[in-house]
């Protein structure tokens, strides 16, 4: 009898994703739709614009004092948007 090579759909496609080039992209999106979820509706509800540029988000916030005061746990944020999308997907956040 012959063995057969049994894989997981989710390994197959993660595979057929990283093939492609496509892996990245579709990380960034998951991690820029996690944003409300991780920050919560108030921060989401000041935020304009978000996009991801060389392993650094890029967030516009509305209100000053809010940029500020984010500002000071940047590194709490990476690390709870990159836990939330399961992989190391931003180093750094910039607000302006």
């Amino acid at each position: 009898m012959f063995k057969r090579d049994v894989k997981e759909i989710k390994d197959l496609i993660l595979r057929n994703l990283r093939a492609q080039g496509l892996e990245t992209p579709l990380l960034q999106k998951r991690l820029i739709e996690a944003w409300p979820t991780v920050m919560g509706d108030v921060i989401a509800g000041y935020t304009q614009n978000l996009y991801i540029r060389n392993q650094t988000l890029f967030v516009h916030l509305t209100s000053p004092a809010l940029r500020a005061d984010l500002s000071m746990q940047r590194q709490e944020i990476v690390r709870k948007l990159n836990e939330s999308v399961g992989s190391q997907v931003i180093a750094e956040v910039r607000f302006n």
